[in-house]
């Protein structure tokens, strides 16, 4: 398997990022992002099995640039995850949504957005001097203009 996004011939930004060890909370995953690559997304969501209360494994990420994700991609993919003793490694491939705007049209309708705030994806700034603070709106049908 090539991976395109290491030489930077591929533009796209969103990811699944695989392999995550199902004990990892959103917190976990979010500060494990930010030890290497703050500020770098626009847009994390963990999926959560909600009964269980532990993640399915995957999350998606949508990168500010496609420089990002060659960052990324050289620190993160093939190493294991600083949590938990796991063997996982992590493993990236590409969205089939692709960007911000899509990503919040898929998920503006979805039953994830009636679940506890903890398991809905976030949105994070990704200009100025408020750069990857989270946003105040919520991603549902009323914030799709605000964006």
């Amino acid at each position: 398997m090539s991976y395109f996004w290491i030489t930077g011939r591929d533009k796209r930004t969103t990811f699944m990022i695989k392999n995550i060890p199902n004990k990892y909370t959103y917190t976990m995953l979010k500060e494990s992002i930010d030890a290497t690559h703050a500020k770098t997304y626009d847009f994390l969501y963990l999926r959560m099995d909600y009964e269980n209360k532990c993640n399915h494994g995957y999350a998606f990420i949508n990168f500010i640039d496609y420089r990002s994700v060659i960052s990324f991609a050289h620190a993160r993919v093939g190493h294991r995850w600083n949590r938990f003793n796991s063997d996982k490694r992590c493993e990236l491939a590409y969205a089939t949504c692709q960007g911000r705007e899509n990503l919040i049209a898929k998920f503006r309708n979805s039953t994830v957005m009636d679940q506890q705030e903890s398991y809905r994806p976030k949105l994070y700034i990704s200009w100025g001097p408020n750069r990857g603070k989270e946003e105040a709106s919520e991603i549902k049908a009323s914030s799709i203009a605000k964006v």
